[in-house]
């Protein structure tokens, strides 16, 4: 059994009990799984991974989706995109500044990301921390009134932040190249989303990606999906994690909002990011862990 401790009130969990570089049993697995979903958050404390052992942790999530700004793949995996201040030679050797917004990552694909993981590689001296927004909290605290209003809709989305759009920015989403702007079509999710494993409903990626909603005029739209992020961003929702060296954490999309915050460039911060996407591939295990959680016994 896993010693699982709260992170904070409603969600979040953590833990020292695992050692994902050594041989994890299908049921060893099964129980971080099954944490992921009850906690959303989950960070697996001290580890010392080699890329492939990173890669084949994440890959039992899902199927690992490597980022459109490949400029900064992992040189040993490219399902791995880095993330880092550090420079060499003059040259960056990451991604420097990864969502620091409110936002849900790949909810500008046809098929959304499952889980993000991450693993601290340089942890800075000051900040470097992820804010995380409950999303399926803010979902049950909205007045009837607008659970079902925003029951039938849904939201426009594609790459990018719809509140700054200046390439220039330290806070816009990363700029893309002509050429991975090409592979980012539009896409729609429902707005009021049920989760794809526990069936709870959710706000999804009311911030960040979320540029419209089908059969409404832009400016209405905005309005309302401003007026959503508000809410779902509150401070009663969030919990600010701080990294240690060796941190694995691994959130659920499906349910959550994050940002990134931004750091002294100066003061070295690395990390090492894989996505993977929901996936009927994936065979049975989501309707044994649907069943498993409306029976209780998740």
């Amino acid at each position: 059994m896993i010693e699982l401790k709260p992170l904070c009130p409603g969600f979040g969990l953590e833990t020292r009990d695992v050692d994902l570089a050594g041989a994890l049993s299908d049921e060893a697995f099964a129980e971080i799984e099954r944490a992921f979903y009850a906690g959303q958050v989950l960070v697996l404390r001290g580890q010392s991974l080699t890329p492939a052992q990173f890669v084949a942790f994440a890959r039992r999530l899902g199927p690992p989706q490597p980022h459109v700004i490949d400029q900064f793949h992992h040189p040993a995996d490219a399902n791995i995109l880095i993330l880092s201040n550090v420079k060499k030679d003059g040259q960056p050797t990451g991604l420097q500044d990864a969502g620091s917004y409110f936002h849900t990552d790949y909810s500008y694909l046809q098929v959304p990301a499952r889980a993000t993981t991450l693993y601290s590689v340089a942890v800075p001296k000051v900040g470097g921390h992820t804010l995380f927004a409950n999303q399926q909290a803010a979902y049950d605290d909205l007045p009837q009134a607008m659970k079902t209003r925003i029951e039938p809709l849904v939201g426009i989305h594609h790459y990018g932040n719809r509140n700054d759009l200046d390439e220039r920015s330290r806070t816009v989403a990363s700029p893309l190249s002509a050429a991975q702007k090409a592979k980012m079509p539009v896409i729609t999710h429902r707005i009021a989303r049920p989760h794809p494993v526990t069936g709870r409903k959710a706000l999804y990626a009311v911030s960040g990606s979320a540029f419209g909603i089908v059969g409404m005029p832009d400016d209405e739209a905005r309005d309302l999906l401003d007026e959503l992020a508000r809410h779902s961003t509150q401070a009663r929702y969030q919990y600010s994690l701080a990294y240690g060296v060796g941190d694995v954490v691994v959130w659920d999309n499906a349910s959550l909002l994050h940002s990134a915050t931004l750091v002294d460039p100066d003061d070295a911060r690395t990390l090492w990011r894989i996505t993977v996407l929901e996936s009927s591939a994936a065979g049975a295990a989501p309707q044994l862990l649907a069943a498993s959680y409306a029976s209780g016994t998740m």
